[in-house]
């Protein structure tokens, strides 16, 4: 008989950064959660999140359609926990990716780092169901001796992968069988591919770009005054750059650093067009 004991404490394990009852931030952190309480055991949930919000997974190890953890429980050894995902064929992400590459507010998301509010609708073109949706998209396995499955181990990784999803959304791509890498590279090859769809009326012919004097603007002298003249808006996706980069897994520390980054460049972008509006 399975008798319940409090779980040993532990230094040094993993916990949500996200302070809120959710666990998430992101969209599709929220939905992966909204998903699993779909057809998830909301008690066993429940005991699954106050075991994230203790540390007791030592470790998460996302692999493509598989995610190993370890989580401390109330005997001496870690409960080895293994999560398996159904993951898509090859043939279906290039479907996948063909549909997404019809419209490029689809790419200039995924290039910022961010899932479009869409991808949902484009799997269903294929029939398929991004987020799980039933019991049987999860296979899950516990070395503990808690009879029910999911049992609150279990659930305790489900939850923090919520808020990882949050700092890597390719994360959910991985877990279906294709990584953030072997993604992009499909999806360059996959738009090289495509035939151009613009005729001659839609080109506008370009004025000469206003050549800089790098010289002069590194070392502080003035450039020419018309460089400096119309076209400063804010971009539309700030910090580029800084969002392509990944972010350490798991992250325990204090501020994100990515995202402190991108309100400086943000401060930073608004100061300057201020300050060149006013020079005009």
């Amino acid at each position: 008989m399975y008798y319940k004991q409090a779980p040993i404490r532990v230094k040094g394990g993993i916990k949500p950064k996200n302070k809120r009852s959710n666990f998430s931030s992101s969209w599709w952190g929220k939905r992966w959660i909204e998903a699993l309480e779909s057809f998830q055991d909301t008690a066993r949930l429940a005991r699954g999140r106050s075991y994230a919000r203790k540390g007791q997974v030592l470790s998460i190890q996302i692999n493509d359609g598989e995610i190993i953890a370890k989580v401390q429980g109330s005997r001496s050894k870690p409960y080895k926990v293994n999560i398996e995902v159904e993951t898509f064929s090859l043939p279906i992400w290039h479907q996948v990716i063909e549909i997404i590459l019809k419209k490029a507010i689809y790419t200039a998301s995924l290039l910022s780092g961010n899932l479009p509010k869409e991808i949902e609708d484009i799997f269903s073109e294929e029939n398929l169901a991004f987020f799980p949706s039933h019991h049987q998209d999860l296979r899950t396995d516990c070395t503990c001796p808690d009879w029910s499955n999911p049992c609150k181990h279990i659930s305790a990784v489900l939850y923090l992968l919520s808020e990882e999803f949050d700092r890597d959304p390719f994360l959910l791509f991985k877990i279906r069988g294709l990584d953030k890498k072997m993604f992009f590279e499909l999806l360059e090859k996959k738009s090289k591919l495509l035939k151009p769809t613009k005729t001659k009326e839609f080109f506008i012919e370009q004025e000469k770009p206003i050549s800089l004097n790098f010289k002069n603007f590194w070392n502080g002298l003035s450039t020419d005054e018309q460089w400096l003249k119309d076209g400063f808006e804010k971009p539309e996706h700030s910090a580029l750059l800084i969002k392509s980069l990944n972010k350490f897994p798991f992250w325990q520390g204090e501020n994100n650093f990515q995202e402190t980054l991108e309100n400086i460049y943000d401060q930073a972008t608004d100061f300057t067009i201020e300050l060149l509006k006013k020079d005009q």
